[in-house]
């Protein structure tokens, strides 16, 4: 698949990259309790994403795409929170003060026992090092 491919995706071809985790929204403040309270139980990743960034874009479809074909994570084991900042950079900004972490985007934290014990931007979001620190 090329590079273009890997970005827009490529009309036609059902993979899996064309199959998506299924994300829950984070919308409202109320559910970084919620996050800290699940980590407890199993881990949470957190994605902060910028709608209109070509970066944020290729680096979600990349994770989506290798979580898929790795078959790393299922439902039961991992919560997944997508956060648009576009929309929400209120709670970005909270989720910096909560886990201490410095806000990027994109951006992806790991969550467990209330604490964030892994924080990534850009080209470092990889599945293989997400996977070792569960």
């Amino acid at each position: 698949m090329s590079v273009f491919d890997n970005i827009f995706g490529k009309a036609g071809n059902q993979n899996c990259s064309d199959i998506k985790i299924n994300w829950i929204p984070l919308t409202d403040f109320g559910q970084l309790d919620e996050i800290t309270s699940s980590s407890n139980e199993k881990p949470v990743v957190i994605f902060k994403h910028s709608t209109r960034c070509i970066v944020s874009r290729t680096a979600l479809k990349q994770f989506e795409a290798e979580t898929l074909q790795c078959n790393v994570f299922t439902e039961n084991n991992v919560l997944f929170y997508f956060l648009d900042l576009l929309e929400h950079r209120d709670i970005s900004n909270e989720i910096a003060n909560r886990f201490g972490v410095y806000h990027q985007s994109p951006q992806l934290l790991l969550i467990k026992e209330g604490k964030c014990v892994y924080d990534v931007s850009h080209s470092d979001i990889d599945v293989g090092e997400l996977k070792g620190k569960l």
